[in-house]
């Protein structure tokens, strides 16, 4: 899964006008390895948030959602993969730029649900 998320909280986190963060099955993760800083937070809906990112550079290389316990997920951005899947789903639309549009097609979903 890769999800596109304009909440607020997001966009101050990455510098960006939304997030592309893709979503993996914990039980198929190898290994993570290497040193990281923590950052947890509550997320707009109340929930957990966990960032791990690079002690050196700053950026986000892991994140963590308390509602979805069994999935890691990893920005697109770490990749660094111009092939990398669209997103198949769009979350906290209502604060996304005006001129932000998630791709056609893919569900897309408010604060309300």
């Amino acid at each position: 899964m890769v999800s596109m998320c304009g909440c607020l909280r997001c966009q101050r986190r990455t510098g960006s006008a939304f997030a592309l963060v893709s979503r993996w099955r914990l039980a198929g993760v190898i290994s993570i390895e290497g040193e990281y800083k923590l950052f947890e937070r509550p997320s707009d809906a109340g929930n957990v948030v966990q960032l791990k990112f690079c002690p050196e550079c700053g950026t986000t290389v892991v994140t963590s959602l308390a509602i979805m316990p069994d999935t890691l997920g990893i920005p697109v951005g770490c990749f660094a993969d111009p092939t990398f899947s669209a997103p198949n789903v769009a979350v906290w639309c209502e604060t996304l730029p005006a001129w932000v549009r998630p791709p056609e097609g893919i569900p897309t979903k408010t604060r309300q649900g």
